[in-house]
Parts: structure tokens; C-alpha cells; sequence
């Protein structure tokens, strides 16, 4: 077993090692790693408005914006597009269904027989008529 010594330089290196891989490869990571322009400009953000009048002006434009894309809709509907926002679930999926069976074909594998219908008999065993 090692002594005092030993113990010291596994401390030493315990400490030292992730230190120094810091600092090796840590120098200077803001101008490695940054991007100009990254974050968006004071003006580009969203500023929330904290005062009575600029609180009105903010709800008069989101009205003004609601009120727009009510007519831009109402004019779709007169010119009779569909714009229906939302849909039965129901038959969003059986039409998913519908339309991944009708896409999809089932090719045979290698060493398999090709697959003759016969007229009249009726497929016997397995999931979907395959097997035995």
C-alpha cells in the first residue's frame, strides 16, 4: 500500500486535473462560441406596455388585428373556401387510416412464394389469411 505521499498526490490530482482541464480549454469561450446578432436588438423584442395609454393602444391593435383576420375569414367563406379551424377527430383519423392503407403495398419477401388467390376457396390460419 502507498503512503502519505501517495494519498497526497491522488488529492493533488483529484484537484488539480479538472482545474487545469478548465482552464485549458475554457479560456476565452465567449468569443469561440458566440454568435453575432444572436439575440435580438431592445427594439425587436416584446415590450410590455405598463402604462393606462399604452395598454388601450396594445388591446386596440389586437383588436384591430382580431377584426382583420375575421374578414380575411368571412372573405374566404363568401368565395367558398373551406376554412374550418376545427375538425371531428374521429374522422381526421379514419381518414389518416384510410389514406396510410390505401398508400401502403405489401411487397413479398424473398423465398416466399408468390401469393395466387384462388377464386372461391377461403384463406386458412394466421393474422390476415397468412400462415399455415
Amino acid at each position: 500500500m502507498g503512503g502519505p505521499n501517495l494519498e497526497v498526490f491522488k488529492f493533488g490530482m483529484y484537484i488539480m486535473f479538472p482545474i487545469g482541464f478548465m482552464y485549458y480549454f475554457g479560456i476565452n469561450l465567449d468569443s469561440r462560441f458566440s454568435v453575432p446578432d444572436f439575440w435580438p436588438k431592445r427594439g425587436q423584442t416584446h415590450e410590455i406596455p405598463f402604462e393606462k395609454d399604452e395598454i388601450k393602444e396594445e388591446i386596440e391593435r389586437l383588436k384591430q388585428r382580431r377584426l382583420a383576420a375575421r374578414a380575411r375569414r368571412l372573405a374566404a367563406e363568401e368565395q367558398g373556401l373551406d376554412v374550418s379551424t376545427h375538425a371531428n377527430e374521429n374522422e381526421v383519423r379514419e381518414g389518416r387510416v384510410r389514406e396510410y392503407l390505401n398508400s401502403t403495398k405489401v411487397l413479398p419477401r424473398e423465398g416466399d412464394a408468390p401469393a395466387v388467390e384462388e377464386s372461391g376457396s377461403a384463406k386458412k390460419g394466421g393474422w390476415f389469411g397468412l400462415g399455415k
